[in-house]
This record gives structure tokens, C-alpha cells and sequence, in this order.
């Protein structure tokens, strides 16, 4: 599709009026209106102004791009105006605007439009071209001058894509980058086109992944990431960063990709930029080896995760925070309140297994698989398929898009744009809801009220055994896949409204909080056998560990892995197993210390955790080696390399 039949002559404003930024935006708006374009002229204005109060969309240069992608729009189209004195637009470069491109898409826009005005985006980097589109007397002409550009444009990307491969070979200067805006639909790929564009001048080769609003092109491979001499992330909202871990990464907005890209592209290859660590210290890889797929299938479980948890944390503490009240009774209206925010049928805890599976399935698939992952998992909440049922919609809603997208990969290009719209929402919820409702969900249906069932009849010694083991993990890799698996068990078995749910919990997270207060009490007690550097951290352990964030100790495991995780992990499973011999319910799923008052047995909880971390702490300052004996062993060390 060519830009000119969305930025339809009989609608542009060649002598524009206004002279302030909300008369340009109005002025625009009713050109929009006039022509038939949207349907509710005030929503619409409303989120042009919403998108201009994230960052200004005046990118300078005299050019001014306002653009929103919403349900009042009935046709994607590219309303042009020009204004000859210039607007004071509040544009980034503090300079007046010129040349205005209204962009409305609609809220289920296909992705060729999305296309069309990604390309639009990236011919106005052309300093050169918005001279001749300032000079332009007609409609006409404007016109003309974009579909000839066009033109051109594609002409080149052809012969560039060509060359691409032997310039990254021979060229040592290689740098990666990463483009996203809020409504991905101009600032995203303006940045790639000034980033590409001057790093060619430079003498640079450079991959860029653009993160638009019809998902992410060109994603970075980990072979590229691994050759760069460093990333650029010029981005308005989160992309996916634990790939960039121990890389040197430059995060910028991505306004600073447009104005900036050669300072942006010189910090990077004279190693100007941080070193990014990953919270979660995930790893990124495309390779087929054994150790890649679980890689894989573990980034995609965290990514269901992550957007899980604040349902789990909001709606589980007001949940228990409502437990307070009820003993007020029922017809207690902040009980009711708190009840139906946080655990009813409309409540937090209604949506946890339908926001796993959604983002399991987003992370697999894509964006197209939001929805069938999202049905799917609310799907295995109302048959009681339970957690591992959303686990499997999850997955299976993701893969079963990628099939659908290898089954239409051969579809003509006029037909692309039925993809998004049509076919992966019908066939992609269509096959997952048929996996779900005639083999998934009756199996882990099976497997999860058997589950529970057995949990809700475990003896004491059996419940003494399993908090010891569920305690332990959390200590093993301190916030990594193991410690995840345990946390979520525990979830699930809260959630799933088991009578013993709360004690669960208890076991996960008085094991989850011994580890840093461990490290903690042994920096305190144990100063010879720390340095200064790690004496400060430890400090900081007793917050993160009466907290419940294990990950305060990896720095300490990592260094010491051996001492430290086997010590945190008899502290942590001594933990667990005392709450289960003691029967301690802790009706939260985080907060730690903070949410202990909810507990049946306040004080035995604090009394197993202060126990673990005892353990767990004199055992690393006992067997831990002095400081002076580290050195030296350090020392040695070094000398023998020579």
C-alpha cells in the first residue's frame, strides 16, 4: 500500500491558521471530521492529547507527527497540514513546527497500515525531502513527491539488504539497538531510520529490532547481541532487556534515537555505555541445545510470571487484610468491599491463572496470542484445572499461533493484513479452546483436584516433609527457576482455596526470607571473614530478607556458591519444615514481615525464620575462610597465571 492512500489529498490543510499547539491539534481534528475519518471527535482529541502529555511528538526539524490508535477511528489515515510562520508545538528541539502528520489508526488496525505508516515515519528523517515537501504549492504534488520517495526508498532497502551480511562480517564496528514508542506507531521506526541512517555514514553496521504496535521486527538474534560491541535501547516502554545481560547497554528514550543517534552510536563503540545486569539474570539464546529450550520455556513461564504477581501481591494482601475484618461479620461492608476486590468472582484473584496463561502465551507467540492464552487460562480456572492447566493453554495458545503463522506464511501480501484481524483470533482461539475443553482441562482437572486432595489430607510428618523441601528450594538458586517452582506451587495451592493454602505459604516464604538475613547475621558476627564492600551489603540484607527477596543474597552466592547455598539451604528447609510442625498459616502470598500480624502463630513464624537464619548464618561465618586467607588464596592464584 502506498502512504498516499492514507494521506488522502481532498483532507490536507496546505495553509494552516493556528498558531498555538491545541488550535494545530484542532485545526487537524476537524479535518479528520470533516472527511469522514473518525466517529467521536472529542475521544479522539482526547487521545491525541493523552499521547502529547507522555512526550511531545514534535520531533523537531519543523516536523510535528500527533497520532493515536483508538476505536474512534473508522479508517487509518494521515491527515498533512502546513503551517508557513510555524507553531510552537513544545517540539523537542524547542524550534517552531512546519509540516504537521495527523496519524489515526484504528484500534483493530491490520498490520499494513501499521506498514504504511512505519514508512511514512522513515522518509522524514530525509532532511533533503521535508525541504522539497516545505516547498510543494498543491495537494498534488505533495502527493506525488511521497509516492516517487517511496519509491525510491524501497529501491534501496532492497540493494541495503544485499549488502548487509558481508558489511557485518568485515566490519569490527557492530553495534545492535532496540526502538519502541508508547503507541508504536511513528517515533518507533523514525528512530531506526536516523540510527540506520548515521551509522551508515559512520562507517558502522547496526541491526535494530523495532518494537511497534504490530510486535516486534527484526528481533535481535543472540549470535548479533553476542558480537555487538554493545546495544542501544531507545525505548518509551519496557522491551525485553534480560537478553542484554552482562552486555554494555545504552537506554535512552527514544526522542534521543531521533535527535541523537550519532552520539548514541559513539558512546557505544568507544564502550562509553553501563554494564546492564538482568534482575533475573535470564539468558537469551536461539541455539537448539537442550540447556537453550529450557532457557526458553523458563523465560516464557517468568514472563506469565511476572505480570501474574501483581494480582498475587495486591489481591492476595487485601485479601488477607479483609480476613481482619470479617470477624466484624459478613454483612461487614469493608469486609464485602475488600472481599470482592481482591477475591471475589470480579476480584484480583479471579484473573491470576487468566493473566498467566495470557503472557505465557505473548511470550511464545507474540501478540496474537494474548487473547486465545488469556481465554484458555480462564478456561482452566472455571473447569479447576488449576495452575498447571493454565500452564498448559499458556503454552499451547503460543505455539499454537506460531503453527498458524507457518500454515499462512504463503498468503498473498493483499490478504496480510487479514492475519491479525481475522485469522489468528478465530483459528488461534478456536483450536486452543478445543485442546482445552476436550483433553487439557479434564486431565489436569484429574491432576489437580487429586493434588489437592492429597495435600488436604497430609499427615504431620508428610507436611513436615513437604515444607522442608519447599523451604529448601527457595535457598537453592535464590530466585531463579527452582525457588519460582516452589512459589508458584504454593500459589496454586492458595489460590485453589485448599485448606491448608496458607500453610503453603508459610513454609515458601519464611524459606524464601532465611538466605539474606543469613548473609546478613554472618557480615555482622563474622566481620574478619567479609570486606568492607560486602559488610555494606550485608546491612542491606536484613531489608531485603524481612521482606521476602531472596535475591539479596545471590551477589554473596555467587562469589561463594558452595558455602553459601548450602548453608542457606539448611537454614531455609529447617524454616519451612518448623512452620508445617507448628502448623504456622500465613494468608498472604508476599510481604513478609509485613503481613506476619495475619498469621495464626505470629510469633512461632518469626520463631522459625529467626531459627533458619541462625542456622544458615553461623554455618557461613564458621566455614566461610578469613579474609586474609582469601587474599592470599586470591594472590596465588594470580601469580600462577605468569
Amino acid at each position: 500500500m502506498k502512504i498516499t492512500d492514507l494521506m488522502i489529498q481532498r483532507a490536507m490543510v496546505m495553509d494552516m491558521q493556528a498558531t498555538t499547539k491545541e488550535e494545530a491539534i484542532d485545526e487537524l481534528v476537524a479535518s479528520m471530521e470533516k472527511n469522514g475519518r473518525i466517529n467521536d471527535t472529542k475521544f479522539f482529541k482526547e487521545m491525541i492529547l493523552k499521547r502529547e502529555a507522555e512526550s511531545s511528538t514534535g520531533i523537531g526539524s519543523g516536523i510535528a507527527m500527533p497520532h493515536a490508535k483508538t476505536k474512534a477511528v473508522n479508517e487509518a489515515t494521515v491527515v498533512f497540514g502546513r503551517s508557513k510562520k510555524g507553531i510552537d508545538y513544545k517540539a523537542l528541539d524547542g524550534k517552531p513546527s512546519y509540516l504537521f502528520f495527523m496519524i489515526a489508526a484504528p484500534s483493530g488496525a491490520a498490520d499494513v497500515h501499521l506498514q504504511t505508516l512505519a514508512a511514512l515515519s522513515r522518509l522524514l528523517i530525509d532532511e533533503e525531502f521535508v525541504a522539497k515537501v516545505k516547498k510543494a504549492e498543491t495537494p498534488a504534488e505533495i502527493a506525488q513527491l511521497f509516492d516517487d520517495k517511496q519509491a525510491e526508498k524501497e529501491e534501496n532497502e532492497k540493494k541495503e539488504s544485499s549488502r548487509t551480511t558481508a558489511r557485518v562480517t568485515d566490519n569490527e564496528k557492530f553495534v545492535v539497538a532496540v526502538t519502541a514508542c508508547p503507541t508504536g506507531i511513528a517515533h518507533t521506526y523514525m528512530a531506526e531510520d536516523a540510527l540506520k541512517k548515521k551509522a551508515e555514514e559512520m562507517g558502522v553496521s547496526i541491526r535494530v529490532e523495532t518494537n511497534g504496535a504490530d510486535g516486534a521486527k527484526h528481533v535481535l538474534t543472540h549470535d548479533e547481541i553476542t558480537r555487538a560491541a554493545g546495544v542501544i535501547v531507545a525505548a518509551d516502554k519496557t522491551v525485553e532487556m534480560a537478553r542484554f545481560d552482562n552486555k554494555k547497554v545504552l537506554q535512552t528514550p527514544v526522542s534521543d534515537g531521533i535527535r541523537k543517534p550519532e552520539e548514541l552510536i559513539s558512546k557505544v563503540v568507544n564502550g562509553q555505555a553501563p554494564v546492564y545486569h538482568a534482575e533475573s539474570g535470564a539468558s537469551f539464546t536461539d541455539t537448539d541445545s537442550a540447556n537453550s529450550v529450557w532457557n526458553r520455556i523458563y523465560k516464557d513461564l517468568m514472563n506469565g510470571i511476572s505480570h501474574m504477581l501483581p494480582f498475587v501481591v495486591g489481591g492476595g494482601i487485601l485479601l488477607a487484610i479483609s480476613f481482619m475484618f470479617e470477624h466484624l461479620g459478613k454483612d461487614n461492608t469493608v469486609y464485602q468491599m475488600l472481599s470482592a476486590v481482591a477475591g471475589g468472582q470480579t476480584g484480583a484473584f479471579h484473573f491470576l491463572i487468566a493473566i498467566l496463561a495470557g503472557y505465557i502465551a505473548v511470550s511464545v507467540g507474540d501478540r496474537p496470542a494474548l487473547m486465545p492464552g488469556v481465554v484458555g487460562g480462564f478456561m482452566a480456572y472455571s473447569s479447576n484445572a488449576g495452575f498447571l492447566g493454565g500452564l498448559a493453554a499458556g503454552f499451547s495458545a503460543g505455539w499454537v499461533i506460531i503453527f498458524l503463522k507457518k500454515i499462512f506464511t504463503g498468503l498473498p501480501k493483499t490478504l496480510n493484513g487479514l492475519k491479525a484481524i481475522l485469522i489468528f483470533p478465530v483459528f488461534g482461539l478456536l483450536i486452543t479452546g478445543g485442546l482445552m475443553y476436550y483433553i487439557l482441562d479434564p486431565i489436569f482437572t484429574w491432576i489437580n483436584t487429586g493434588m489437592i486432595g492429597a495435600l488436604s489430607h497430609l499427615g504431620t510428618g508428610n507436611a513436615i516433609l513437604l515444607g522442608l523441601v519447599l523451604g529448601g528450594m527457595q535457598a537453592v538458586d535464590m530466585g531463579g527457576p527452582i525457588n519460582k517452582a516452589a512459589y508458584t506451587f504454593a500459589i496454586g495451592v492458595f489460590a485453589s482455596g485448599a485448606s491448608n493454602g496458607g500453610l503453603m505459604m508459610a513454609a515458601v516464604m519464611a524459606g524464601g526470607m532465611v538466605s539474606p538475613l543469613a548473609i546478613a547475621l554472618a557480615t555482622t558476627f563474622f566481620k574478619a571473614k567479609f570486606n568492607e564492600e560486602e559488610r555494606k551489603a550485608g546491612i542491606t540484607n536484613y531489608v531485603l530478607g524481612l521482606s521476602f527477596i531472596t535475591e539479596g543474597a545471590i551477589p554473596f552466592a555467587a562469589s561463594d556458591p558452595l558455602r553459601i547455598i548450602a548453608s542457606s539451604i539448611v537454614g531455609s528447609a529447617t524454616a519451612g519444615a518448623l512452620t508445617q510442625l507448628w502448623k504456622v498459616n500465613i494468608p498472604a502470598p508476599h510481604g513478609g514481615i509485613f503481613v506476619v500480624a495475619l498469621s495464626n502463630q505470629p510469633f512461632l513464624f518469626i520463631a522459625a525464620i529467626l531459627i533458619g537464619a541462625i542456622i544458615s548464618g553461623l554455618m557461613i561465618g564458621f566455614w566461610k575462610n578469613p579474609l586474609e586467607k582469601r587474599t592470599k588464596q586470591a594472590s596465588q592464584s594470580a601469580n600462577s597465571l605468569y
